[in-house]
């Protein structure tokens, strides 16, 4: 089973319906939650990390994979659960 992270805060929908897929495909994920985390301070570690700025952000094996949108786009596309199945590194 592949490495799933993700980072997130509580109060965001995407957040809340990345978690939900990956629940619901029976994927144990690592969530690096930073609800408490003061927005410049989330905001440069996410750029640091990825580019972006936005949450959720997911990464399966290391790979950065993007937000919900883009994981929804691996499910819609049938890609996502050859990418789960792949093992971890």
């Amino acid at each position: 089973m592949a490495q799933v992270e993700l980072f997130s805060v509580n109060w965001c929908p995407f957040c809340n319906a990345a978690k939900a897929l990956l629940e619901q495909k029976g994927v144990e994920y690592t969530d690096h939650d930073l609800t408490d985390t003061p927005d410049p301070q989330m905001r440069a570690t996410l750029s640091a990390l990825c580019g972006r700025t936005t949450v959720p952000q997911i990464w399966v094996n290391g790979q950065h994979i993007g937000g919900y949108t883009d994981l929804e786009a691996h499910e819609r596309g049938g890609q996502l659960d050859a990418l789960l199945a792949e093992p971890a590194s």
